[in-house]
């Protein structure tokens, strides 16, 4: 299936998570299912757990069955997931589960190990909180697929989806930290070089509108990068 990455627009990514209004709004990040898939997958209801399988791990999260998302494709927005270790900094309290982390041979493994709750502080608002589901990090999960033609990010990909396994808990994470190189090995041979066909050399368009335009000079690929067979622009 196709593993559709949106945003939202209430949060952004996951940098408002200290805005406790949004918070309220939008704090957890669900897998969108169409019905016919789930019958297909033996997800029986919204709120099962599935396991989200990637080239290099895994995510278990929450289904969201609903007819807004086309057969064959499944998304989840990734607002969502924001985490500290125990004992690690305490903001974004409405926002941020306490997780563990462990690394073995294969990589690295997350899992939830306390929700968000009331809590006293400053803010009284902070024991107003009603909610405890915070969404699942999946961005680990994802291998990096450099795009062919600009260089950057893929947030696209093919995934495995069934239902959560005995052994599986909402939050859950893994990821295999060799794989994923070896998948960005594999993509960043398909990309050109910066030079190839590059007019004037430039990196981007210099017509491009941005809040902050760089120099006209920082347009244009460093010598020494043009000048390497393959080299590819981040």
């Amino acid at each position: 299936m196709l593993l559709s990455t949106f945003r939202l627009p209430t949060q952004i990514h996951t940098r408002s998570a200290n805005a406790k209004w949004l918070d309220e709004l939008a704090h957890t990040n669900p897998v969108w299912i169409h019905p016919s898939d789930a019958a297909r997958l033996g997800v029986a209801r919204t709120g099962d757990l599935v396991r989200v399988e990637t080239d290099i791990g895994y995510f278990v999260a929450k289904a969201w069955i609903t007819e807004g998302i086309r057969p064959g494709v499944v998304a989840c927005s990734h607002h969502m997931g924001r985490w500290r270790l125990a004992g690690g900094p305490s903001g974004a309290g409405g926002l941020m589960a306490t997780v563990s982390l462990h690394r073995g041979e294969d990589g690295w493994r997350m899992q939830r190990q306390a929700a968000v709750a009331p809590h006293e502080s400053a803010d009284p608002d902070t024991q107003r909180i009603w909610w405890s589901d915070t969404g699942v990090h999946q961005n680990l999960t994802f291998p990096v697929h450099p795009d062919p033609v600009s260089g950057m990010h893929c947030w696209h990909q093919a995934v495995r989806v069934r239902p959560a396994g005995p052994g599986d808990q909402h939050g859950d994470i893994a990821v295999d930290t060799g794989k994923a190189r070896e998948v960005y090995l594999e993509w960043l041979k398909l990309t050109r070089p910066a030079h190839s066909g590059s007019p004037d050399r430039l990196r981007r368009p210099t017509w491009l509108m941005r809040p902050l335009k760089p120099g006209r000079e920082l347009f244009r690929v460093p010598g020494d990068l043009a000048a390497s067979p393959g080299a590819a622009q981040p």
